[in-house]
């Protein structure tokens, strides 16, 4: 059985209600969840969630409701101690996954493809995970500090160098994360025990301020006009 969790704290404070601020016509979480639920990988999707108008919402969109504990629900708390708190206490009420893919609610480029990817590769690998990823847009080698209002490279020996034969970089897309139960690993989770499902830039955008949300929503309508189009 494989298991969809999708944390959802209703605490947001640089965008309020961030996780159900309507977004291109729905609740932001809604496209997470509908995007679960068109994948037909899940046996459960369950919010986790602090907010009883987050899971009414979420309810609404075809999701299973766990109301997480105040001590899961602070600034404080990292998504790991939410996702083992929900498979155990389905564990306790005699569920059993072999799988458990963490979705966030502001994942409104989340495609079912990439999705499908990071289980089938999972599955088919000795791995304990895989995750979204995809390329810094500028060499990180060349990457610089402020001190003292003067600049200062991390790396001064990269500066004569051109892009091309500065090694490619990879970042976390914040979008999804498979991992096996059970399957335990002495790396960190972007290490050698982690599968990497690589998505084009124009499929990632964080959603952390207000800036953020307004060109998130500006690619998400672009895209769709395209797909209109096609």
């Amino acid at each position: 059985m494989n298991l969809c969790i999708i944390p959802a704290r209703g605490g947001s404070k640089r965008i309020p209600k961030k996780n159900i601020k309507e977004f291109c016509g729905k609740p932001l979480i809604a496209h997470s969840i509908e995007v679960a639920k068109q994948s037909n990988l899940f046996d459960k999707i369950i919010v986790s969630t602090d907010s009883l108008e987050i899971a009414n919402i979420a309810e609404k969109y075809g999701a299973q409701i766990q109301i997480r504990p105040a001590s899961l629900a602070d600034d404080y708390t990292g998504t790991a101690d939410v996702v083992k708190y929900v498979v155990d206490t389905l564990q306790k009420e005699g569920f059993t996954f072999e799988y458990v893919c963490t979705i966030y609610a502001t994942a409104p480029f989340l495609q079912v493809q990439y999705l499908k990817e990071g289980y089938e590769k999972l599955k088919n690998s000795d791995a304990c995970a895989s995750f979204s990823a995809t390329t810094f847009e500028y060499p990180i080698q060349r990457a610089f500090k402020i001190v003292n209002s003067r600049c200062e490279m991390f790396d001064k020996s990269n500066f004569n160098k051109r892009s091309q034969d500065l090694e490619e970089a990879y970042h976390d897309a914040g979008q999804f994360y498979w991992e096996k139960i059970g399957c335990k690993s002495e790396d960190v989770f972007f290490g050698k025990d982690s599968i990497p499902i690589i998505l084009p830039r124009y499929l990632v955008q964080d959603i952390d301020t207000i800036e953020d949300f307004i060109r998130a929503e500006m690619m998400y309508k672009v895209l769709c006009e395209i797909k209109d189009k096609k």
